[in-house]
């Protein structure tokens, strides 16, 4: 297993957040965000029976949501 000083400098290591933290920063209940995690829209890793969700994703998912009104 490589270790943090063996890999490039390019690439950091991603964050991951639990559900409950997702839920947190997107201001809505976890089902909400199992139920965005199921359907794929919002990318996740299984780690035994809970899920990690990359930060990144979280960020690139609003991103992508955000709606201009007006």
């Amino acid at each position: 297993m490589a270790t943090s000083a063996e890999r490039p400098e390019s690439r950091p290591d991603p964050k991951f957040l639990t559900i409950a933290e997702v839920a947190t920063m997107m201001r809505v209940s976890k089902m909400t965000v199992y139920r965005l995690v199921h359907s794929g829209e919002l990318p996740a890793v299984r780690v035994g029976r809970s899920f990690r969700v990359p930060e990144g994703d979280v960020d690139e998912y609003l991103r992508k949501s955000f709606y201009n009104a007006g």
